[in-house]
């Protein structure tokens, strides 16, 4: 009888032996794209929770399907929460994409394959008008406008979309499960258009490991900064976190800032700001905000705007540089409202005319589109803004884009609260650009 108490016994403990076996997870999933700023390039990422091969099969629309393959590598992430997660972050880089071209992929390895997605690639003319939406704080719970903009990138509305900064509130809860889930709810957006990000506050545990490690964006930053083309634009993308965070080292305030001059006296080169006449930058923490929050609106000059003197050496702040090289239009978020400001500088208004403020203004433009939805809701309004403050709404919603060409650019409110209906809208006219255009 002995054989049959062993068997039983054995039995009864199958499930906590099966348990603790790690289970074998190697199909792809939180599948989004990134433009790696050079032309007929777009680059693919995903996650799983085993090691796998890093493959992209992929053909164009209409033709034989996954005629091309693309391989690459993966990354080990492993979260610092106390079960110290692992997860394996695969990149590939599709290159000698036909601009325009719609293409047709699935990424993985014959050990599992993600579902079929598609994209076109960029068009890499100067003469391009692409379209964006654009926004910050988007979170887990309670991500108002991701149903809308779901379905506006499948009405294929926009080219690219600019996430400027917070993410899921937050990557790195739950050891980082909240991550998991905010990167598969953004897939059916991220997975058909580039998806282009900044750091924000709500990523800074663990030194903003969970958004240095998921997302693939130009440069050798991880993300942190970086600048690419599109169109008539030269984009930049910056940490305003890096005035906040000090104990992740204060040589980062420099080093961006000694980055940031070198890309902006390069783009303002004559022959390169013939072809990408606009410059806009899109940063998470605002220069200027009327929000009544009792923080960065309210309490203190921004940081960002003006830099620091309370430290060794005083950390100097983005505006006057901005202002220096001709940035014409600055995107910011962290705010759960939607800002407009007329033209500003040193704190006063600078528009091109009572008439039409925003042709030819004689400072850069500043938005704010922070109320894209997430578990903090949206803010209140200090009831007494400055004369710079334009046109604000608490509405939840997101902004739509489009540079229309080296004169010519437009912006508009979309409300989540009132279906979709735009609240606010601007023409931004510059017949010059750069420094210049100032006087």
């Amino acid at each position: 009888m002995e054989p049959v108490h062993t068997a039983c016994a054995l039995l009864c403990l199958a499930p906590w032996l099966v348990r603790g076996l790690p289970p074998i997870w190697t199909q792809p999933e939180q599948v989004h794209l990134s433009y790696p700023g050079l032309a007929g390039w777009m680059e693919v990422t995903w996650t799983t929770f085993s090691k796998t091969d890093s493959t992209v099969e992929y053909g164009l629309l209409g033709g034989r399907l996954f005629d091309m393959s693309a391989r690459g590598n993966s990354t080990l992430f492993v979260d610092s929460g106390d079960e110290k997660r692992q997860m394996y972050i695969h990149r590939v880089i599709l290159t000698d994409l036909k601009p325009v071209a719609t293409y047709v992929y699935h990424c993985g390895s014959d050990e599992g394959w993600s579902d079929v997605f598609y994209f076109t690639a960029l068009n890499d003319s100067a003469l391009f008008s692409p379209k964006f939406a654009l926004y910050g704080d988007l979170g887990n719970e309670n991500p108002q406008s991701l149903a809308r903009l779901q379905k506006d990138t499948q009405l294929g509305m926009y080219d690219v979309i600019l996430h400027i900064g917070d993410f899921a509130y937050d990557m790195h809860e739950d050891n980082a499960r909240i991550g998991d889930e905010f990167m598969r709810q953004i897939q059916s957006i991220a997975a058909y258009v580039p998806y282009m990000t900044c750091p924000g506050n709500h990523e800074s545990t663990y030194n903003f490991s969970n958004y240095r490690n998921r997302f693939s964006m130009p440069g050798q930053t991880e993300g942190l900064w970086y600048s690419w083309n599109l169109g008539p634009v030269h984009f930049i993308s910056l940490s305003t976190e890096v005035y906040f965070y000090l104990d992740y080292g204060l040589e980062l305030v420099f080093r961006q800032f000694e980055w940031l001059e070198k890309d902006l006296e390069e783009a303002n080169r004559l022959e390169n700001r013939a072809v990408r006449p606009w410059i806009i930058t899109m940063g998470h923490r605002p220069m200027y905000c009327s929000d009544d929050d009792q923080d960065d609106c309210t309490t203190f000059d921004s940081y960002v705007r003006l830099g620091r003197n309370d430290t060794k050496p005083p950390a100097p702040g983005l505006e006057d540089l901005f202002y220096r090289y001709g940035v014409d239009l600055e995107l910011w978020a962290h705010e759960h409202t939607y800002e407009r400001l007329w033209p500003v500088f040193g704190d006063k208004v600078y528009n091109g005319s009572k008439e039409q403020p925003y042709v030819n203004p004689k400072a850069p433009v500043h938005i704010i589109t922070g109320s894209a939805g997430c578990r903090e809701r949206t803010d209140k309004f200090n009831p007494n803004p400055k004369d710079w403050s334009a046109f604000r709404s608490t509405d939840y919603g997101y902004t739509r884009m489009q540079v229309i060409n080296a004169t010519h650019l437009y912006l508009e409110q979309v409300s989540d609260d009132q279906n979709g209906k735009v609240i606010d809208s601007l023409w931004l006219v510059k017949e010059k650009h750069g420094f210049s255009a100032w006087l």
